[in-house]
């Protein structure tokens, strides 16, 4: 496990991930610095997206970064696609309850538009902050808003974005906050990650981003500000390894909705074979999930279980 993030309650090493290796970490360091520091590290960051406390309780074991997505949560908790409908006292609830489960491991959010307005982006920037968020994402579209992988976005014009995000970063005292663009014009595309790359943002998002070739015209442009990528399964972006990223300069890689789409097509999946079967239940095999299995996942979340 890489990247383990520290939050007042343990300490990983941010260059081999083993918990009590103090090389480069220390108990003083903020949860934005550890990730500011693995994000800058020779390795690409992997952070995976999970959409509610199940998810990310399968995630943590595998993986020392979670991403806290949009997609994901919208799904999750209202049933509905990632279009706007989020509130941010949810966001802010949903992270709060991340943090105090895993509170070794980088916490990536995403906070969309900022909730359409500025002053509301700083106060819900502050609220992270203060429960142990490792950084944000904040987006430059305009409401309403879409997924960044599909067509039909609308994005702010730049001075009014902005003006948002430097708003942000004043606000912040040690967040992580990464800039992203929603652009599709691929002129629009280079005049926008220009001027993000002259801002305080600690790193770099074009969503949607096509392919390889663009990859490498972004970090020319943006020089050594750290660069995010992200990979949706069915997203306009293509499928690659770390290693791939980690040749081309990325620092950075979210992982939307993998756990999403796979509880999706596992629970079809199990209740099709329910409904197969009469009713009733399948022997138990092995690698399957029962009742001591799901059990046992959870109580490693208790506070009380955590090493102090």
């Amino acid at each position: 496990m890489s990247g383990l993030a520290y939050s007042g309650m343990g300490l990983g090493c941010i260059d081999c991930g083993r918990i009590g290796c103090h090389r480069r970490v220390t108990a003083e360091m903020s949860c934005g610095s550890v990730l500011r520091w693995d994000v800058r590290s020779p390795h690409t960051t992997p952070l995976i997206g999970v959409f509610d406390m199940l998810s990310a309780s399968v995630a943590a074991q595998h993986y020392g970064g979670l991403f806290a997505s949009g997609f994901g949560f919208a799904a999750s908790y209202y049933g509905l696609p990632d279009i706007g409908f989020i509130a941010w006292p949810d966001m802010v609830n949903f992270v709060q309850r991340l943090r105090l489960a895993f509170p070794r491991h980088h916490l990536l959010v995403d906070i969309d538009d900022g909730y359409a307005d500025p002053e509301v982006a700083c106060h819900v920037v502050e609220h992270l902050e203060r429960i142990g968020a490792s950084g944000v994402i904040l987006e430059d579209q305009k409401r309403p808003r879409r997924c960044g992988h599909v067509d039909g976005k609308q994005i702010l014009p730049l001075e009014e974005y902005l003006a948002k995000l430097n708003l942000v970063l004043h606000t912040r005292q040690d967040l992580f906050v990464v800039a992203r663009t929603d652009a599709s014009e691929e002129s629009e595309i280079l005049r926008r990650v220009a001027a993000l790359a002259a801002t305080d943002a600690d790193a770099l998002l074009v969503d949607g981003v096509r392919s390889v070739e663009w990859i490498h015209t972004v970090r020319a442009v943006i020089g050594d500000k750290p660069l995010l990528f992200n990979q949706l399964l069915g997203g306009k972006s293509p499928r690659l390894s770390l290693t791939e990223l980690e040749d081309l300069g990325v620092n950075a890689v979210i992982y939307s909705a993998p756990c999403l789409f796979a509880a999706q097509a596992a629970i079809e999946k199990t209740l099709l074979e329910l409904k197969a079967q009469d009713g009733r239940p399948p022997e138990i095999e092995e690698g399957d999930v029962d009742l001591g299995a799901a059990l046992t996942l959870l109580e490693r979340n208790i506070s009380r279980h955590h090493p102090k």
